[in-house]
């Protein structure tokens, strides 16, 4: 079944369920589609917007697909952990003091604001943000 939105030549719009986009068709060129509101014969389709829907394989597939990715944050998130020092909310404070001291190699990660953020992007220091993801 489809559902076709549906419009006459006075402009009345109307909605009608067919078998398939053929029987629109076949219908229309006998002359047997009306206006439900003038009974004008001269129907067309109108702008409509196509109906979506998922079979269980393609669910399937975006549930596996959305694991996969869930899992690969937890490997970041684990590596980040276990190879970066964790500074809190401290951290554009300390992102700052590593920038500016080009000799040291110290690599961190922790929590900033928005208007922190954008501060110390206006300073040319990029941030990278990664979604933490919980084991559970």
């Amino acid at each position: 079944m489809i559902k076709y939105n549906l419009k006459c030549h006075r402009n009345h719009e109307f909605e009608s369920w067919f078998a398939d986009s053929d029987e629109f068709e076949n219908l229309d060129k006998k002359k047997l589609l009306e206006c439900i509101y003038c009974n004008s014969k001269k129907i067309s389709k109108s702008i409509m917007a196509p109906m979506v829907s998922m079979i269980k394989d393609d669910k399937n597939d975006l549930k596996n697909n959305l694991k996969s990715k869930r899992d690969e944050l937890i490997k970041l998130r684990r590596y980040i952990e276990k190879n970066f020092e964790y500074v809190g909310d401290n951290f554009s404070n300390k992102v700052r003091e590593i920038y500016y001291d080009k000799k040291s190699k110290k690599t961190i990660y922790g929590s900033t604001t928005a208007k922190e953020r954008k501060e110390l992007a206006e300073e040319g220091i990029d941030l990278i943000s990664v979604p933490w993801i919980k084991d559970n």
